[in-house]
């Protein structure tokens, strides 16, 4: 294809604004999406120049909001790939929790982190088989693949979404549809930031790279999925976490 095009959501701040600087340096256009940062988003784009797309905002808490973000960027003209990368984590004591606290973590998480992504896939999907094939890519965790305390509605939202990628990959692979994640541990963000400055040298002890990863890590495997030789591959879910854990 001559102009590759792209949505990235979450492309405010963090791994999405790595994310969506990387792919622009692979020749893709970004369409960026924030939820509340607009000022942030505003200056991706500033930085993107040309390669940006356009700004859309929308709040993946409603998932028939990532409905109108998709129709929104695709008026616009066609889509060849979209990464999932907006997320929520929310800290929960699941047995010493109010109810109402439960019901509201678990709903927001599970409509950020997976329904929102899933309504976003069904939709580039539906297009995909209009244009002749397409790329997905969900930026899952660690905690899909492993317990964490405290961490019981993100790392549920997060297996959820791994398992769509598995479960689409065959779905889909006479469609030239590819469905690919990555599993980020810890990664220097500010969503991860207070657990980092409380904990950084139990952090590292757990890490043996001895490091955590940055944004770019995690920007670098999502572009090698996008590029002409992850061909024969899909399904496929790249650990990006120094060895802390293996499969």
């Amino acid at each position: 294809m001559s102009v590759k095009r792209v949505l990235v959501t979450g492309s405010s701040r963090g791994i999405g604004r790595a994310i969506a600087f990387r792919l622009a340096e692979d020749g893709w256009k970004v369409a960026v999406h924030f939820a509340a940062a607009r000022s942030e988003a505003e200056a991706v784009a500033k930085q993107l120049g040309g390669a940006c797309l356009g700004v859309y905002q929308a709040l993946l808490h409603e998932p028939s909001n990532a409905e109108k973000l998709w129709q929104q960027a695709i008026n616009d003209g066609p889509l060849h790939a979209v990464v999932n990368n907006a997320g929520v984590y929310t800290k929960l004591d699941f047995a010493g929790s109010t109810d109402a606290e439960f019901q509201s973590t678990f709903a927001r998480t599970m409509a950020v982190n997976f329904l929102s992504p899933a309504t976003l896939v069904r939709c580039a999907c539906r297009h995909f088989l209009e244009i002749g094939g397409g790329k997905v890519v969900n930026v899952a965790s660690r905690v899909g693949h492993r317990g964490e305390a405290g961490a019981s509605a993100y790392s549920a939202s997060k297996a959820a979404l791994l398992n769509l990628t598995r479960a689409l990959a065959v779905e889909h692979a006479r469609m030239n549809i590819q469905h690919f994640a990555i599993a980020p541990g810890w990664v220097e963000t500010s969503m991860a930031r207070e657990g980092m400055e409380a904990r950084l040298p139990e952090i590292l002890r757990d890490i043996p790279l001895g490091r955590m990863a940055k944004p770019s890590d995690c920007a670098a495997a999502v572009a090698f999925f996008l590029r002409d030789e992850a061909a024969y591959l899909s399904g496929t879910v790249m650990d990006i976490n120094g060895a802390s854990y293996l499969r």
